[in-house]
C-alpha cells in the first residue's frame, strides 16, 4: 500500500475513494457530486488529483489481494484501521465524512458495501460522524 503522509490530502481523499470502490464500481453521479462539493479544493489537493488516487488505491488492493479475491478481498480489518489511523486531525475526519456519506448517497442507494465502509468510519472516528448517522 502507498504510504501518505499522516494527515496528507491523499491520506484523506483515500477514505473517500475506499467509499467510493467499496460497492465494486464508482457511479458518474457520485463523481459528479464530488465534483460539485469541490472534493480537491475541500482537501487540498490539485484540481485533477482525485483519479490518480482512487487508480493508485485500486492497484494497491489488488496487488494485496489473493489470487481472484478482487478489491473487495484485500480490505481487511488492520488495514482499514492502519489507512484510517494515518487521518487523526478532527476538523479533517469531519470533511472526509461529509464528502464519503455525500458520495455514498449520491446514486440514491446505499449498497452493503458502503454501509460496512461507512460503519467502519464511524467505529474508528465518532467523533467525526453526524448523530443522525451514530
Amino acid at each position: 500500500m502507498r504510504h501518505y503522509p499522516a494527515n496528507s490530502p491523499e491520506a484523506a481523499a483515500r477514505i473517500v475513494a475506499l467509499v467510493l470502490i467499496s460497492d465494486g464500481h464508482v457511479c458518474r453521479s457520485e463523481l459528479a457530486l464530488l465534483e460539485e462539493k469541490d472534493l480537491p479544493g475541500e482537501l487540498g489537493l490539485p484540481a485533477d488529483a482525485m483519479p490518480a488516487i482512487v487508480q493508485a488505491l485500486c492497484e494497491d488492493l489488488l496487488m494485496a489481494a489473493p489470487h481472484g479475491a478482487g478489491l473487495a478481498g484485500s480490505v481487511d480489518a488492520e488495514l482499514l484501521g492502519a489507512l484510517m489511523r494515518d487521518v487523526t486531525d478532527l476538523p479533517l475526519q469531519r470533511k472526509v465524512v461529509q464528502l464519503a456519506l455525500a458520495a455514498a448517497a449520491a446514486d440514491a442507494h446505499l449498497s452493503d458495501g458502503e454501509q460496512t465502509m461507512l460503519e467502519a468510519v464511524r467505529r474508528h472516528w465518532p467523533q467525526a460522524m453526524p448523530l443522525a448517522f451514530a
